[in-house]
This record gives C-alpha cells, sequence and structure tokens, in this order.
C-alpha cells in the first residue's frame, strides 16, 4: 500500500474516533452512567492520533510539505475535524504533489 494512502486512512479514523470519543463516548459516560465507551474509544484513539502524528512524518517528504505545513498537520491532530482537511486538502497521491 502506498504510504500516502495509508496515511489518508489513518487520518481519516484518527478523526472518526475523535468524533465518536467526543459526541458520544464522552456524553455516555456523564450523562448515562456508562464509562465503558470511554475505556474503549480512548485508548483506540489515542493509537490512532500516535499512528496520525508518526505518518505526519513519514508522508510530508513525499508531499513535499513545508515545515510549516507540517506543523500545522501536526496541530491539526488535536483539532476534532482538522485531520479530515488535511486527508483532502492536503494529501494529494504523490504522482500530483499538494502545492504549498
Amino acid at each position: 500500500m502506498d504510504i500516502v494512502r495509508a496515511f489518508r486512512i489513518v487520518s481519516i479514523a484518527e478523526a472518526v474516533s475523535f468524533l465518536v470519543l467526543l459526541l458520544i463516548a464522552m456524553p455516555l459516560k456523564y450523562m448515562a452512567d456508562a464509562p465503558v465507551g470511554v475505556q474503549v474509544m480512548g485508548p483506540l484513539h489515542g493509537v490512532l492520533f500516535l499512528a496520525y502524528v508518526g505518518m505526519v512524518f513519514f508522508v510530508r517528504e513525499n508531499l513535499r510539505w513545508s515545515v510549516g505545513r507540517t506543523v500545522l498537520a501536526l496541530g491539526a491532530g488535536v483539532l476534532p475535524v482538522a485531520p479530515f482537511l488535511v486527508e483532502h486538502f492536503w494529501a494529494r497521491p504523490s504522482e500530483a504533489p499538494a502545492r504549498a
């Protein structure tokens, strides 16, 4: 599998896990006294977040990202929907690198 394609998949998975954690698991924990959602989604999201951060460093050269774009992509990992935007706008296949 191409590294850029793998990054796109990890990016989407990280963003979805973050949204599920915030919008489903956390309300269930605090409103319905059901902490199992956070117990499952928390570690899963943590692993996906670490994979996302690691993948940013693997794809930055392939996608010809500047240092600024790399820092923005790393910062996007801490915002709930930003990895969707990174995947959609900045993670182009290696045949057609994204513009800086």
